[in-house]
């Protein structure tokens, strides 16, 4: 029988040696999760700030295993302002 998990969404806050990261959950929990081996060797880059998504096993709500890097909407839609404003200035 497999091992229930839950999947949440979080902020990487800070940052530790090894692939282990504080992740802030949507719900305010503070989690340490370490870094799937499928983002390892996809050599996928994680930083503070970062969006995450989580798996947490039911058995210790501490600790989880991020298993994706979400996109950033935010950050995005600040570079396409920059854009514009660049191209505005160039004329």
């Amino acid at each position: 029988m497999t091992e229930q998990k839950w999947i949440h969404e979080g902020l990487i806050t800070e940052s530790f040696p090894n692939g282990m990261f504080r992740v802030r959950l949507d719900n305010e929990d503070l989690v340490l999760g370490y870094v799937s081996g499928k983002i390892r060797r996809s050599s996928i880059r994680i930083l503070p700030g970062d969006k995450v998504k989580i798996e947490i096993s039911r058995y210790d709500s501490t600790r989880g295993r991020i298993i994706s890097r979400l996109d950033n909407d935010s950050d995005s839609e600040n570079e396409n302002e920059n854009e514009n404003e660049n191209e505005g200035s160039k004329d």
